[in-house]
């Protein structure tokens, strides 16, 4: 029997008194669940890094490495300029791009639970291939299994978190995701560090992705699907019976039951989703699924997530001090998603957006201005010692800002919104556009690097202006909301209700 550990009350608008309880299987599940995100994170991590490490570089990309050297003498910024390398980190995002529509339709006919375990397995087999890689086609055809892999599990995971969270604690659970993602990064920067002398460490880096995949993949055994899943496949005892074990007790069950087929019946009406969410009455849902995403990716948290090792050896660093760096600013990234989950359900999401918006906005400016002193207009000065030290400490403030603003809401905001008739679909169309505008910034940003120089950082500054002055015109306040009230929240928004309704 699960142990049930009462939190509070609920801001629950139909008056169900779960919403505010936390059982021992819920939070169990939901750990499960948001491990998930170690697979993401230690990609993430262990990208970076790689590609600075000379014995990576000699095997697969001589001339980057020919490139690198010849480079601290003329140019630092165009080090590792090189669309061949920047294709073995960018060809994941194409491969999670494809996976996108296929886990739309998998997680619908066979449940949230089932793709996750199949993205667990894509990903350990894409780990392994990259681990014994003895070419270039090995190598990319490896990142390729790990973006199904990444795909899937990024489509899965947090939908089942918004659907078994209780509403009132679903900013803190879904932040969970990433703050997994945040240890998977985390961990792959210290591997890299350890292993970077060695001439088979990029191996290892490599292959040690089976493992965050393996305890993904396991776990996901241990835990039963979604109530909402098991009612779209017509499974009602099988979601009653996981009901009872989430909210702890049998009372208001078969009310959260009725809503759930009543809201099933509605996504069936809906015959064709992808024609459904263009409708006018799904215009807000819409335009958040693509704005959000896109404006993530846009904040410049590739030059971070990616490339810290290498904007470090860029501007002068060693390569010891680049992988230290990556560390360091994994350390903050984690800490500030830990904050994320305790003020997310008492401050709400919109705060969150707008401090760390203008946060992330004065260190590009700070960061731009330094390089531009330490490295000169050129980019042809090694940089000073102490301004490394600098330089760390505004990409930490920055890492700060990231890490409890967009990082995670960006996965919990889409996952809450939409109504069950065009869940899957709207989270697939958040996903793809994630996956598109990462392959692009991630494919051209050493590119962009070598050619904008220190004004490359100013250019993320302008879209950081931009997306905070949208939350704080266009996004409405969504916590303590169940999800099947979640329509009255856009019918009171001054702008969204003449799409939805009007105001009740």
């Amino acid at each position: 029997m699960a142990v049930a550990l009462e939190i509070g009350n609920a801001n629950n608008l139909d008056g169900n008194n779960n919403s505010g309880k936390i059982t021992l299987s819920v939070l169990i599940t939901c750990i499960v669940a948001a491990s998930g995100g170690l697979i993401f994170g230690y990609d993430i991590g262990i990208s970076g890094g790689v590609t600075t490490m000379p014995s990576f570089l000699e095997t697969f990309f001589p001339s980057v490495a020919k490139q690198a050297a010849e480079a601290k003498n003329t140019n630092m910024y165009c080090m590792y300029d090189s669309h061949a390398l920047t294709l073995f980190t960018s060809s994941l995002y194409i491969a999670g791009l494809v996976a996108s529509p296929v886990a739309s339709r998998l997680i619908t006919t066979k449940g949230r639970k089932n793709v996750m375990l199949l993205g667990g397995c894509i990903f350990f087999a894409g780990a392994a291939l990259n681990g014994l890689a003895a070419n270039v086609l090995m190598l990319i055809l490896g990142r390729f299994m790990l973006g199904f892999g990444v795909g899937f599990n990024n489509q899965a995971t947090p939908v089942y978190l918004s659907e078994v969270a209780p509403p009132k604690w679903r900013g803190a659970f879904s932040t969970g995701f990433q703050f997994f993602n945040g240890i998977g990064a985390l961990s792959a920067n210290c591997i890299n560090f350890f292993v970077a002398k060695h001439s088979w460490g990029w191996r290892l880096s490599l292959g040690l992705a089976a493992v965050p995949a393996a305890i993904m993949t396991i776990s996901a055994l241990c835990i039963l699907d979604t109530p909402s899943s098991l009612v779209e496949r017509g499974k009602l005892v099988e979601a009653r019976q996981s009901l009872i074990k989430i909210r702890g007790n049998k009372s208001n069950v078969d009310d959260e039951l009725a809503d759930l087929v009543n809201s099933s019946e509605l996504a069936k009406a809906a015959h064709e989703p992808l024609k459904t969410i263009f409708e006018r009455r799904n215009r807000p849902h819409l335009v958040m699924a693509i704005a959000i995403p896109f404006f993530q990716q846009f904040t410049g948290i590739g030059v971070v997530a990616f490339y810290t090792p290498v904007v470090f050896s860029s501007v002068g660093s060693g390569q010891d001090s680049a992988l230290t760096a990556a560390i360091v600013l994994g350390a903050v990234n984690l800490g500030s998603i830990l904050v994320s989950t305790v003020v997310v359900d008492r401050y709400g999401r919109r705060l969150l957006f707008i401090i760390g918006g203008i946060q992330m906005f004065i260190c590009q400016v700070a960061l731009s201005i330094l390089l531009y002193i330490a490295t000169g207009a050129a980019g042809t000065e090694k940089i000073p010692k102490g301004y490394d030290l600098l330089l760390l400490v505004f990409m930490c403030i920055y890492a700060a800002g990231f890490g409890w603003s967009w990082n995670p809401l960006t996965v919990l905001i889409p996952s809450e919104i939409f109504p069950m008739r065009i869940r899957a679909t709207g989270v697939s169309i958040n996903i793809a556009v994630a996956f598109s505008v990462t392959f692009v910034l991630s494919q051209f940003f050493l590119t962009m690097l070598c050619h904008l120089k220190h004004s490359l950082f100013l250019f993320y500054g302008c879209w950081i202006a931009v997306m905070t002055v949208f939350v704080v015109v266009f996004l409405p306040e969504t916590r303590g909301i169940p999800l099947e009230k979640m329509d009255e929240v856009w019918m009171k928004h001054w702008y969204w209700r003449r799409f939805v309704g009007g105001q009740l």
